[in-house]
């Protein structure tokens, strides 16, 4: 099968997936169902894998679907765009989405919307997929909605429970103040280009000689990087992500790996010839990320919901690769979103299998001991945390150091920032891992008699995504390790991403990188044994959040962020809604209506008495008529 004929199949098996489930899956086994689900995923990872095969050393490959809009200016088309950054990214949406999908298929097994669950679940990574496979602008935006909409639908899959609700609401308004600035970034874009097609854009922004004003890219990069913002939770638009924690785990897996929030950053790598241009906005962007990334992680310190330590882990992650973008790493910025989806893919899937062994308990001050009754959960946790932590030889040790090594030779001030979120990373990391899984055992006797591991379903993608967070730094391995063969993802993104837009990462010398590799290795080591000590050896547990004080209530209060939103925003709303409601719709619209129908039901009294039903009285006003016709003439017309 050539390129051309792969790629709408990648597309549309999720959809077809998605609609057979959601047609007949209510009459289907729940077996049958997962399967069906699970089983296309599976097709289109294999189908991605033949396209990336055959593009990855020739030219990208476009897909014409149909024509939207066409007139004598302008045109507007569906179509398929495969190159070496939308088949990555591809591989990774299928890949992960596959695990996650078997994964579901144990986790959700005893829930009533077992087939409903898994239609959305497809529609999710349908959605996904036309916003990395598209060509222009128009179908990232089709599929960055789409994928709004299905997290919608996911996050509030438990409606019955109203937090729920309110979680999926907040993600979908949160989302919807990006979006507005993203589609205003487009029409910026097509106002000065008169096209929203990748190719055609960049073409033109890389033609010797292109100018343009500095306050209309400075406009146009701000607008797109307003859309990341909300997309992949960067401040101010961040809250909506830990609350997105309402929706069944492998939901939270698959929104922090390998969909929702790496959309933001696969938008700004995929206009990076844009934001080459506007340096104001690279360095709002990387601020931006810096901030967010150390504040998130503080955060992270003190929550002691297991899936809310990973959101706001995932939150530090995401402005960790806003700073790489910041600086123009756009490749060091791909390297660490593909191990990421690795190790939290693993982590989510982790505490999911945690939740489940825990009768649905997620506050870690209730687990304890669990390293003995769930071992393969175990085991796959703690190399997930060793990743994301940056111990040294696991991918998200390379990936980290990729990006730190940049902010080395860029800023120090930067450098040393990042070292800290890193460092903030490793400690709340291990702390959540040791209190979960060493210790005594904190939780019920009935949670503690119904631990057991979960079903081969879900440890099988346990384990896969394990191996793929140990060796998944084999991808951009630096230079120190191997002579020939390294930095392999950034001679693959150099070749053909954006029409050769896409900057390749620069690296220093090799002393300069041993020694930033050796000191951020040896700085997670230090901090892993100063929390075993805390947690294991002193065995302390953490503190109920009425007796925290200083930065610790302050962390475990989030920084008050939701409060502050709460009253600078939500209730001004309310009020001016209830005010209206009782001034405006109340005194002015039901008055006004209500006036209206008076003199309408008055005016209808006055003709009713001259409606007698008499033929003579008709008769007589005809002639009436007429004479007033006459007369009319007369004096008119006459005159």
């Amino acid at each position: 099968m050539s390129v051309s004929q792969i790629l709408p199949l990648i597309l549309l098996l999720p959809l077809i997936g998605a609609f057979i489930n959601g047609t007949i899956g209510k009459s289907l086994s729940k077996v049958m169902v997962g399967t069906i689900a699970t089983g296309v995923m599976a097709i289109s990872f294999v189908l991605a894998v033949m396209a990336f095969m055959s593009v990855q050393h020739g030219e990208p490959v476009t897909v014409h679907l149909f024509t939207m809009i066409k007139t004598s200016s302008f045109s507007l088309n569906a179509r398929l765009f495969a190159d070496n950054l939308s088949l990555w990214m591809t591989l990774i949406v299928t890949g992960v989405g596959t695990l996650i999908h078997l994964f579901s298929m144990g986790y959700m097994k005893h829930d009533a919307g077992y087939y409903k669950f898994f239609t959305y679940l497809n529609l999710f990574i349908f959605a996904m997929l036309i916003l990395v496979l598209g060509s222009n602008y128009f179908m990232l935006f089709f599929g960055w909605e789409g994928v709004g909409i299905c997290s919608y639908l996911l996050i509030g899959f438990w409606y019955q429970d109203f937090k729920n609700t309110l979680a999926a609401r907040k993600a979908f308004i949160m989302n919807r103040i990006g979006d507005l600035g993203l589609l205003i970034g487009l029409f910026l874009i097509l106002g000065k280009f008169g096209t929203l097609e990748y190719a055609e854009v960049a073409k033109a922004v890389m033609t010797e000689g292109f100018e343009i004003s500095e306050m209309l890219i400075f406009g146009i990069t701000i607008c797109l990087f307003i859309g990341a913002t909300g997309k992949s939770a960067q401040i101010p638009l961040f809250t909506w992500l830990p609350d997105a924690m309402a929706g069944p785990t492998p939901v939270s897996a698959l929104i922090h790996a390998a969909t929702m929030v790496t959309a933001g950053i696969f938008l700004t790598v995929r206009s990076n010839y844009l934001f080459e241009h506007a340096h104001l906005t690279k360095e709002i962007m990387l601020y931006v990320g810096l901030a967010t990334s150390i504040i998130a992680a503080f955060i992270a310190m003190r929550q002691n919901d297991i899936k809310k330590v990973l959101a706001y882990s995932t939150v530090s992650q995401l402005g960790m690769l806003f700073v790489a973008l910041g600086m123009g790493a756009y490749t060091a910025a791909m390297f660490h979103v593909t191990t990421h989806a690795f190790f939290k893919a693993l982590l989510f899937l982790g505490s999911g299998s945690v939740i489940h062994a825990m009768s649905d308990e997620q506050d870690i001050r209730k687990m304890g001991g669990l390293r003995k009754k769930i071992p393969i959960t175990h085991i796959t946790f703690l190399i997930g945390t060793l990743a994301i932590s940056g111990i040294p030889l696991l991918s998200g040790f390379y990936s980290k150091d990729e990006i730190i090594g940049h902010a080395f030779m860029d800023n120090k001030f930067v450098f040393g920032a990042l070292m800290f979120s890193s460092a903030l990373t490793a400690i709340y990391m291990f702390r959540l891992y040791f209190v979960t899984f060493y210790g005594k055992f904190r939780g019920t006797h009935e949670q503690e008699h119904h631990l057991h591991e979960g079903p081969a379903s879900m440890t099988l993608p346990l384990i896969i995504l394990a191996v793929l967070s140990i060796f998944g730094g084999l991808l951009n391995l630096p230079g120190v390790f191997l002579k020939n063969g390294t930095h392999w993802l950034s001679h693959y993104y150099a070749h053909n991403v954006a029409g050769d837009g896409m900057k390749v990462a620069e690296h220093g010398d090799t002393t300069m990188t041993l020694i930033l590799m050796c000191v951020a290795g040896a700085m997670a080591v230090v901090i892993a044994g100063i929390t075993y000590t805390v947690y294991v050896t002193k065995n302390s547990i953490p503190k109920e959040d009425a007796d925290l004080k200083g930065w610790e209530k302050a962390s475990a209060m989030k920084l008050y962020f939701d409060e502050i939103y709460n009253f600078l925003f939500v209730k001004p709303v309310l009020w001016i809604s209830e005010k209206g409601a009782h001034y405006f719709e109340g005194a002015f619209l039901n008055r006004g209506v209500v006036g209206i129908a008076k003199v309408i039901g008055k005016s209808g009294d006055l003709v009713r008495k001259i409606q007698t039903g008499r033929t003579d009285n008709y008769i007589l006003w005809m002639v009436f008529g007429i004479i007033g016709l006459i007369v009319y003439y007369i004096i008119y017309y006459k005159n």
